[in-house]
């Protein structure tokens, strides 16, 4: 019987410390021994792709050189894409559009309203933020003078962010309102986001782990949800005080919750909010 028809074999202890190990290294991924199955499952599927049935021959192909990371680029996006969906978690959107609509009403707007959404997959959390920001703005009668930065490690996933096209099944789950007035349906069941949400929002590919070597604008909001924890305690740390750096005075940095626990900077509070694990960069004095 042919290698692809059959169960994939059990990765070895050697074997799965060796990818957790890399998988960490490339990408900040902490893989504990109940992720086994889901690397094995991820790995073995691609190794069928191309005919392989070794997982240590595969690690070191993957590890070679040029055509190792070309390699890596298509096992990562199987291994960090996840399945996310538009206005994800409602009480920090929400949160988003009221620290806006305090700003507006207190004539704080002086710039551009700049946020950055980190690890954004397939581009559904920028997106809402998009629409939640330009209905804020028109609601308030004011020019639409914002800008959204969408960052995440994964090619494949950039790539449909970019397009703005949709299955049904994702656009059902938007408010009518909404989903009528920023989603055009086209072809085969798939709907194509509006010009007007997708113009505000800038994709780019980046790995969180090099944030250092990010450009060092200031944002009004930095988004960073279901990402961290993939993380060590002292790494989580380590992005969290870069993200602050990054933040204008006042600015706010919304993560998941329970993400971060017992982290603490000098520059920042946290605010009290049921739902919302949420901090605001300290004014000067």
């Amino acid at each position: 019987m042919i290698w692809s028809l059959q169960a994939a074999p059990d990765l070895s202890d050697r074997q799965f410390d060796l990818w957790s190990k890399l998988l960490e290294e490339r990408a900040g991924i902490c893989l504990g021994d109940a992720q086994r199955i889901f690397l094995q499952t991820q790995i073995s599927m691609r190794m069928r792709e191309l005919g392989q049935s070794d997982y240590t021959q595969y690690y070191n192909r993957v590890i070679d050189g040029v055509s190792g990371m070309m390699e890596w680029s298509v096992l990562i996006d199987r291994l960090v894409v996840k399945e996310t969906s538009f206005f994800r978690h409602l009480p920090s959107v929400n949160y988003v559009q009221e620290y806006l609509q305090h700003k507006i009403n207190n004539s704080e707007l002086d710039s551009s309203f700049e946020i950055w959404s980190v690890g954004c997959s397939s581009g559904e959390e920028p997106y809402t933020l998009s629409m939640v920001m330009n209905e804020t703005f028109e609601l308030a009668r004011l020019e639409p003078y914002f800008g959204i930065i969408a960052s995440d490690i994964s090619r494949a996933a950039l790539a449909i962010a970019r397009a703005g096209i949709y299955p049904k099944r994702k656009v059902e789950m938007v408010d009518a309102p909404i989903r009528q007035r920023y989603f055009k349906a086209i072809e085969k069941g798939r709907y194509q986001i509006s010009p007007e949400v997708v113009d505000r929002v800038c994709f780019n590919q980046a790995n969180v782990l090099n944030i250092n070597e990010f450009p060092s604008i200031e944002l009004d909001v930095i988004f960073c949800q279901n990402l961290l924890i993939y993380f060590r305690r002292e790494l989580r740390h380590e992005i969290m005080d870069a993200f602050v750096e990054r933040l204008k005075p006042g600015g706010i940095l919304i993560c998941g919750l329970g993400e971060v626990v017992d982290w603490t900077n000098k520059e920042i509070s946290r605010i009290a909010v049921g739902g919302v694990q949420v901090y605001v960069r300290k004014t000067a004095q």
